[in-house]
């Protein structure tokens, strides 16, 4: 705001009799000198110190301070900063939403010993606040004291951490397809929290949350509810509700209601061995399950009125099968929640094929002919190998005269009618 604009109103105030005049605030806004009452401003005085202040706000952003607001967890420790460009030779200075002085600079004033300083320069003051409470949420000042004082707020939000989840309306035991109601309750969020439910790893569909407002005016109390029918399958599970809330800041807060179902048994009959043949010893093994665990069986084979009398346990023993034996048995379990029955048909296979002696000792015999059989072929073979190797080898002799003496395996025969002088001879080695 300029000086001509503001003229005709310095002009008016000026003229005006008053228990205090008006300077114009950093925001444009008129406010109240402590001026001793029945006085008289001078006019050359008031616009003067009108077109100052109008250009000292122009010129005094740099005198500004600022601050941020602040989220914290009860308990835990929030920093507040405070900070200015051009501090015009003064000293910020920090206070509650009471407007109690904190810090003056480096000098604490007020004695709370949570309260800490971290750092003073004529450019910054930074406080701590320790173990935080929810009282201590509101809007903190942090002022410097130029002309005209400045100031700067920050908001402190402390967040409520909700407590450990209750879970209520458990009645045990439960019955097999019984109808049951848990409700689900925790206090102390701020805000307030949200509740889910589980069933081991399958979520529930529970109610949505409900909150009430505690008696201190500050934190919640949140509940919910789920309902759902109760099988054989949800015996021994675990029914848990979780609260979430952003000052758990991931940790998990949750409890859980183990549930016991009742119902009726189930029943199987295992055959041992699988395959029972004739002349085999055979058990057949009742396996009852249920809560609570079956307590009695009963054996019976289909056609006979009295029932099996049990051998072992609950297995029904046969020491040495026949045929006879075969046919349709029945294993009852029964417990408290009441009985069920199984079946199981046996058939009596034909007995194993048992090798006889005489059939041994043919085949122990063929083994050794026919071992002897493969040495002799090796050994012809090696010796039809060296006969090759070492073969006779053919030798020719020439005659070198008729007085040369003939060998004494050897037979001359004339082939012109004996005469020894002619050329033409055979030979024969004998």
């Amino acid at each position: 705001m300029g000086g001509p604009s503001t003229l005709p109103l310095l002009l008016l105030f000026a003229c005006c009799w008053a228990p205090g005049g008006a300077n114009l605030s950093q925001d444009g806004y008129w406010q109240e000198q402590d001026l001793e009452l029945g006085t008289l401003a001078p006019l050359d005085e008031a616009i003067s110190s009108s077109i100052w202040s109008s250009s000292d706000m122009l010129a005094s952003q740099d005198s500004q301070p600022w601050t941020s607001d602040e989220t914290v967890v009860a308990g835990g420790t929030v920093k507040l900063q405070c900070q200015v460009k051009d501090h015009e030779d003064s000293s910020l200075q920090w206070s509650n939403p009471a407007q109690q002085t904190l810090y003056f600079g480096e000098k604490r004033a007020l004695r709370d010993n949570r309260i800490q300083l971290v750092r003073s320069t004529p450019h910054e003051l930074t406080i701590s606040i320790s173990n935080v409470a929810l009282a201590d949420e509101g809007e903190y000042t942090c002022s410097i004291f130029t002309m005209p004082v400045r100031t700067a707020k920050s908001l402190v939000t402390v967040l409520g951490i909700p407590q450990k989840p209750i879970i209520s309306g458990y009645k045990s035991p439960l019955r097999e397809k019984d109808q049951t109601v848990l409700t689900c309750q925790s206090s102390g969020s701020k805000p307030a929290a949200k509740l889910s439910w589980k069933k081991g790893d399958k979520e529930l569909n529970g109610e949505p949350t409900r909150a009430q407002e505690d008696p201190n005016g500050k934190t919640f109390t949140v509940s919910s509810s789920v309902a759902f029918q109760v099988t054989r399958e949800d015996d021994g599970a675990n029914i848990v509700c979780s609260v979430n809330h952003e000052s758990l800041q991931g940790v998990d807060r949750s409890t859980s209601q183990r549930i016991e179902v009742l119902y009726t048994p189930t029943v199987m009959i295992r055959p041992d061995p699988p395959h029972p043949r004739e002349g085999q010893k055979l058990l057949l093994h009742c396996e009852g399950h249920g809560n609570p665990v079956p307590k009695e069986y009963v054996w019976e084979k289909e056609g006979i009125v009295l029932p099996l009398k049990m051998m072992q346990e609950r297995a029904l023993i046969f020491p040495f099968l026949n045929k006879s034996d075969s046919g349709t048995y029945g294993c009852t379990a029964i417990s408290n929640m009441g009985r069920e029955k199984a079946f199981y048909t046996l058939n009596v296979n034909d007995p194993s094929p048992v090798p006889s002696s005489t059939s041994t000792y043919h085949a122990i015999i063929g083994g050794i002919v026919a071992f002897i059989v493969f040495l002799l072929l090796i050994l012809l073979i090696f010796l039809g190998h060296y006969l090759i190797r070492h073969k006779g080898t053919y030798l020719t002799h020439e005659a070198k005269g008729s007085d040369d003496a003939p060998d004494a395996d050897t037979a001359i025969i004339n082939a012109e009618g004996g005469q020894s002088g002619g050329d033409d001879k055979k030979e024969y080695f004998i």
